[in-house]
């Protein structure tokens, strides 16, 4: 049994989406981030940065912070979800860890959160949001998954996607973005994550 630390954001629905398509059992402790639940001294031991998610294998015992790294874990632990190549799925998910997180994350904080108060930080995140959705919209191009077959890399990035209404994007000029995240919001285990640690919202769907 694996015991996951989460709430409901992109960084956390990474892992429960995860850890329903490895089909592993794990049991959900929600870690309230708005009540400053993260700064907890027990979830300090799990989680040393005080960020969501984490996990403890009860099997091997081990804790793991940091959602890239728990996804490489999980991957090689079971040795499923690496794509048609480890390298590419790797390469696209330090992208997702170093590029399309912390700027979709500042587009939602300038742009959702405290739009109208800092026309220069609004600019450059939604441009640089529109940016990194034509990047993923190109390889899309060119197969039907970042790495050739769905992997850990699609995993990563698609919760950062499914906030699109937040980073004023207009699906028009994505369509190979598109066609991916409604495939991948169409599959069960998706589904299923994505409602971890409690139901908010269903997952937004563009409009035709």
């Amino acid at each position: 049994m694996i015991e996951l630390y989460t709430f409901a954001t992109p960084n956390g629905r990474k892992i429960s989406i995860a850890l329903e398509e490895f089909e592993l059992a794990y049991e959900v402790y929600p870690i309230h981030i708005g009540r400053d639940e993260q700064f907890a001294p027990e979830f300090l031991e799990i989680s040393p940065n005080n960020k969501i998610p984490a996990i403890r294998d009860g099997e091997t015992g081990r804790t793991m912070m940091e959602s890239g790294a728990i996804l490489i874990y999980l991957a090689e632990t079971h040795d499923r979800f690496w794509g048609d190549d480890r390298y590419v799925t790797l390469e696209w998910l330090m992208l997702q860890m170093g590029g399309i997180g912390p700027m979709l994350g500042q587009a939602h904080h300038f742009l959702h959160f405290n739009p109208g108060k800092v026309p220069y930080a609004e600019d450059r995140y939604a441009t640089e949001a529109k940016r990194l959705y034509q990047v993923l919209d190109t390889r899309l191009a060119k197969g039907e998954y970042l790495s050739g077959s769905y992997s850990i890399a699609d995993m990563a990035t698609w919760p950062w996607i499914s906030r699109y209404e937040w980073q004023g994007i207009d699906w028009a000029n994505y369509p190979n973005l598109k066609r991916w995240y409604l495939t991948i919001a169409d599959r069960e285990a998706v589904q299923r994550g994505y409602d971890v640690p409690e139901f908010t919202t269903s997952i937004p769907r563009p409009s035709d």
